[in-house]
């Protein structure tokens, strides 16, 4: 490849490769034309022979081919100032080569928007408890609360001994009469937990005969025939490791051994309905992951889930920077088993419970955990493909008890801080098409992404006792600032913006993230 080079010093945020087609390109520089074109402080240059077709699939919105080299490098040059590059010159030298800007991560992420690689999810409980829930989920009231946040997924139990009833066809049933009308509502994209033995079946929970297994999996197949056409994913059961602990039959190999069955099973149905393998709760040092993994389990798998949960330990750290520190051990792992950096992982699980008991949180500090773990996963979609915090709302009254205690709203319907905190951090983080992780001290972590209208900046501190203030290095008129919940947006020119544990977002219109100053709040 020829050099594509820069006259620059290139910011962190740019040190990896993100090519952002511009095929129309092609049409219009041939055989050593050059072109170039300023835009206020922009300047791009073009030279070389000429580009063929890129084969990327994401592509800036530039003029077809049929427009005029001076526009294209118009749309080129008001792309490079929202990506921070105005002011420094530089040229594209592309012989025999498509065009490419150097930027970010979109090499691996095609520039799409987060929302298109990346799901939000959240748990629910339709599918268990019968006609009527005790835990209170309401089909009509939860899609709604799920609509509310803008969230793209959820995720929910889909117990085999309530989908195959004796004389009848396997299919819903009224047991799983919520859960289908959840499904079916077309809401967000279902996540759906393959699981739970069947009381008819003989060694089945777990199946652990040649016969249980190939029962399961008739079951699989029938399960996904029913939800074909609402893009389900599917999960091979729940929390298969905290079981093995006090049954020898919950082994790595049996769960190998129904993964081989079940697998193909649904891919002969949904061949593009994701599969993945895992659902692995609390693991001491990864023993068990590494065991399915030593086994070859990804063999069977679009992708391998895993539950994050902190809230039990040390007071210090029931937070996000732990989850994700966890995370990326479970990340490597995953890498060098399957050769695969990208091989996608969903953490189907996490939360914190607002209970008064031992191990609880208060509502705000719920609050601020989800919302860092969301814009923080801006910067992993590579091989992170989505978040499901559990779960959505209460399932209980009883202040003290934990699994009462777990929901983004009260068992009345009523919202925690934590809901408006995702609906926010979201909606701020969803457009963005790459994304980079740096910090501004120790405990100071800033997030800085790439939209199609602008940049944005993310900043929180990781210590709930440490406070700051930060403010733009250089006046701009059309830069921004909120927190999560606040509503409504301000102007920062000029102003110390609060930093807290509770994330600051600041969006610049028409321009790159701005670089800040820092100093400790006064």
């Amino acid at each position: 490849m020829k050099t594509i080079a820069t006259d620059f010093d290139e910011p962190a945020f740019f040190q990896r490769a993100l090519r952002i087609p511009i095929a129309a390109l092609a049409a219009q520089f041939g055989g050593g034309q050059r072109g170039s074109h300023q835009f206020d402080r922009c300047k791009i240059g073009l030279a070389g022979d000429a580009l063929p077709k890129s084969n990327h699939d994401g592509e800036v919105d530039l003029p077809d081919a049929r427009t005029d080299p001076p526009a294209l490098l118009d749309k080129m040059s008001a792309f490079a100032k929202i990506l921070g590059l105005c002011g420094r010159r530089y040229w594209i030298v592309a012989p025999g080569v498509a065009v490419s800007l150097f930027l970010h991560s979109a090499q691996a992420q095609n520039a799409r928007p987060l929302e298109d690689r990346f799901l939000l999810g959240v748990g629910t409980h339709q599918g268990l408890g019968g006609v009527v829930s005790k835990r209170g989920y309401v089909p009509a009231v939860n899609i709604k609360q799920i609509k509310e946040l803008g969230l793209t997924a959820f995720r929910d139990d889909f117990p085999w001994s309530d989908f195959e009833l004796p004389g009848r066809p396997p299919g819903f049933t009224t047991l799983l009469g919520r859960l289908e009308t959840q499904i079916k509502s077309g809401v967000a994209r279902p996540v759906l937990i393959l699981a739970f033995g069947h009381h008819l079946v003989p060694n089945s929970n777990p199946p652990t005969t040649d016969e249980a297994r190939q029962r399961f999996a008739n079951y699989a197949t029938a399960a996904a025939q029913s939800v074909s056409a609402q893009r389900p994913i599917f999960e091979l059961w729940n929390e298969w490791n905290i079981a093995a602990r006090q049954n020898p039959a919950f082994s790595a190999e049996n769960y190998l051994a129904l993964a081989k069955v079940t697998q193909p099973a649904v891919k002969r149905v949904l061949p593009n309905a994701p599969f993945i393998v895992g659902a692995i709760g609390d693991d001491p040092g990864w023993r068990w992951t590494q065991s399915i993994l030593q086994l070859g389990v990804l063999k069977f798998a679009d992708g391998i889930s895993v539950h994050l949960y902190n809230f039990c330990m040390a007071p210090a750290k029931r937070s996000a920077a732990e989850v994700i520190e966890r995370l990326d051990s479970f990340h490597r792992l995953v890498a060098q088993a399957s050769g695969n950096p990208d091989f996608p992982i969903y953490v189907t699980e996490t939360g914190w419970p607002t209970a008064t008991a031992k191990c609880g949180v208060n509502e705000q500090t719920e609050a601020d955990n989800m919302a860092q773990l969301i814009l923080w996963a801006s910067t992993a979609s590579s091989w992170l493909k989505g978040f499901w915090l559990y779960e959505l709302k209460d399932s209980g009254t009883n202040p003290s008890e934990l699994e009462d205690n777990f929901g983004l709203f009260r068992f009345d319907n009523s919202p925690k801080p934590a809901a408006c905190a995702v609906r926010d951090a979201w909606a701020f983080i969803r457009s963005s098409l790459g994304a980079d992780r740096t910090r501004l001290s120790k405990d100071v972590v800033l997030i800085k992404s790439v939209t199609a209208t602008g940049g944005k900046a993310a900043v929180w501190s990781e210590d709930p006792a440490r406070r700051y203030e930060v403010r733009l290095k250089s006046d701009l008129p059309n830069v921004t600032f909120q927190h999560p919940c606040d509503g409504s947006s301000r102007p920062a020119s000029g102003t110390w913006m609060a930093v807290s544990s509770t994330p600051l977002l600041i969006t610049a219109d028409g321009d790159a993230a701005p670089d800040l100053e820092m100093r400790p709040a006064r």
